[in-house]
């Protein structure tokens, strides 16, 4: 497998140049050694003598800025000023703030927006509380909770290294939906904590996105939060993933021929995701779904001590399969994986029926080597960027959260979820539809829209809309 290679790195490399005895060649060639791109060249002063020049330079990990470094300081005539690490300077104070909507330039101003005018304000909710979504942030704002135990690739980190991910989830919320989401990082894992933590300040906010909690305690969490409160709660990394897998799903079927209920779909990995992938594709029609966890296949005949994998076991395996992963893949026609990486065999995938679908979405090795499942699978999806069909979260959440807000949900139900997956799939037309092409860019601009209309349609029709917003008001009377 190729090696795994990620944005990359971008640094700023000041230097101190002796001109008389170095040129610009001299420095590209130490840098082109260690396989970096010099991509901006800025002169901070300079002298017939010598001069400082900052070079912006990209690579592809971070080992070879090291061997960058250790090139330029060989040459003769060159001192290293500094080494900014871009990404670095990019996290300095944070990356998100918080503005004022409206300036306060005067006295008039001040008394409307605080003392005493905000008075009225507070009189006015505390007869109607739901009158807070018309005159607070609680109708746009979003709170991005997590406890830091399942952080990206990273895994328990703690709510202090969870930060960054947060801030940055706050960010493509704005960027995408204009949701304005705010990072809570708690310091406990004790799950009754972290249930008590969200009820007591969610009257500040108009949905709870769950974010990097570690399964099992994940599963608990989200169920006694949508019973204890009225605003949507959302886990991401179970039903933002779960969402995008199955719009991925839908396309590639279409690809092959096949129906989803006619399908045998095999999903390994019972954690937050495969749990949520599992139950969104039987939501979406599949009759015959097997999951698979480290121990085998989960069996109806079995009793476990895990609620969720018993659950699971219940709704799942219609005809008792036994064994390992390898047994459950026989004539299977989709594999969906969010376990680890390399579990995935050719000699599996041979086993599969005619026009296999895998989505391989370990990171950051997938199940199986995208090039050594070539000539062997029909379609193949993963959670990397540098192959095609990437399954990104950003395609689902934004857009999620836009609709629900927009008609004032009290949850996120499972037709709302599966609306969306129809949504983000049906941005592709039948035109455009390749092996190569199954999912939208998360920059295609009809993906939020597209997605929050479809959430909007489904939360009105299945109740848990408590307003119509007035673009469907006005569709309807058409």
């Amino acid at each position: 497998m190729k090696p795994f290679t990620s944005m990359g790195t971008s640094v700023i490399v000041r230097l101190e140049v002796d001109v008389k005895q170095v040129s610009f060649i001299d420095i590209a060639t130490a840098v082109s050694k260690a396989q970096g791109d010099i991509v901006a060249m800025d002169v901070v002063q300079s002298s017939n003598e010598e001069t400082v020049k900052d070079f912006t330079i990209n690579t592809k990990t971070r080992a070879q800025i090291e061997e960058v470094v250790q090139n330029l300081e060989s040459l003769s005539g060159v001192k290293i000023v500094t080494v900014s690490d871009r990404t670095f300077l990019s996290h300095i104070g944070g990356k998100i703030e918080m503005r004022p909507k409206r300036p306060i330039q005067n006295r008039e101003d001040l008394s409307r927006v605080y003392t005493p005018g905000v008075a009225t304000i507070c009189e006015a909710i505390a007869k109607d509380p739901y009158k807070a979504y018309k005159l607070t942030i609680k109708r746009n704002t979003v709170a991005i909770v997590s406890d830091g135990t399942a952080v990206l690739g990273l895994g328990d980190i703690g709510p202090y290294a969870a930060m960054p991910v947060m801030e940055g989830k706050a960010m493509l919320f704005k960027q995408f939906a204009d949701v304005d989401g705010f990072p809570i990082c708690l310091d406990t894992k004790d799950t009754d904590e972290i249930i008590e933590t969200i009820v007591r300040m969610a009257p500040a906010f108009g949905g709870i996105n769950l974010e990097d909690i570690a399964a099992p305690r994940c599963f608990e969490i989200e169920q006694a939060l949508r019973e204890r409160l009225d605003i949507p709660v959302f886990h991401d990394d179970q039903h933002g993933t779960a969402v995008v897998i199955l719009a991925g799903l839908l396309n590639a079927l279409k690809i092959v021929g096949k129906k989803i209920e006619d399908c045998k779909i095999v999903v390994t990995g019972m954690g937050a995701a495969g749990v949520a992938c599992t139950k969104i594709i039987l939501s979406a029609g599949a009759k015959n779904v097997i999951g698979v966890d480290r121990d085998g296949i989960l069996s109806r005949s079995v009793t476990y001590e895990n609620p969720v994998w018993e659950e699971v076991s219940n709704m799942t395996n219609p005809y008792d399969v036994q064994g390992q992963l390898a047994d459950a893949l026989v004539d299977a026609d989709v594999f969906i994986g969010v376990s680890r990486g390399g579990i995935l065999k050719r000699e599996m995938v041979k086993t599969m029926a005619k026009d296999p679908i895998v989505f391989a979405m370990a990171n950051p090795q997938p199940e199986i080597d995208p090039e050594e499942a070539a000539g062997l699978v029909r379609v193949l999806a993963t959670g990397r960027s540098d192959y095609p069909n990437q399954i990104n979260n950003v395609l689902c959440f934004p857009g999620v959260f836009r609709g629900a807000f927009d008609c004032r949900a009290t949850d996120i139900t499972e037709e709302m979820k599966v609306a969306a997956a129809h949504a983000i799939a049906s941005i592709i037309t039948d035109a455009e539809l390749n092996e190569q092409y199954i999912i939208p860019s998360v920059f295609n601009d009809k993906v939020v829209k597209r997605v929050r209309d479809a959430v909007v349609d489904a939360a009105i029709a299945s109740g848990a809309a408590r307003k119509t917003p007035r673009d469907k008001r006005k569709k309807e009377t058409v």
